[in-house]
């Protein structure tokens, strides 16, 4: 079983950056793909980044291209979503999560992860 904790949302202006972190208590954190995922009132989940377990394969959707960059520490068992130049639109509850099969650089449904963080609030001001 892993559990999945994310931390570092927060209210920003507009152009600001904050860094997003996910900190699993399984052991073999290395062995999963990790995504991030956001929800906006009333919209369904969006897929925004992935990462394949060695960290050196990333994917993005072309909205955040440029601006997010998904990282992670194995061994502290911790994925990073850095956002910068924040927009209003990048509002939103982001969630992490865990893959257990193998990481293809694609876009993904949230069905495509097996575990999942309680998500954490990022608002950005205009």
């Amino acid at each position: 079983q892993v559990q999945l904790v994310e931390s570092g949302g927060g209210l920003v202006q507009a152009g600001g950056s904050l860094r997003l972190s996910c900190t699993s208590s399984g052991r073999a954190f290395s062995a999963y793909a990790m995504g991030w995922f956001r929800q906006a009132p009333g919209k369904e989940r969006e897929f925004v980044t992935a990462i394949n377990w060695a960290g050196d394969s990333t994917y993005y959707i072309d909205s955040v291209k440029g601006r997010f960059t998904i990282s992670r520490d194995n061994a502290k068992n911790t994925a990073y979503l850095h956002m910068n130049s924040l927009q209003p639109e990048d509002s939103a509850v982001y969630y992490c999560a865990a893959r257990r099969a193998y990481y293809e650089g694609r876009t993904y449904l949230p069905s495509d992860f097996d575990y999942w963080g309680q998500g954490t609030q990022v608002t950005v001001s205009s």
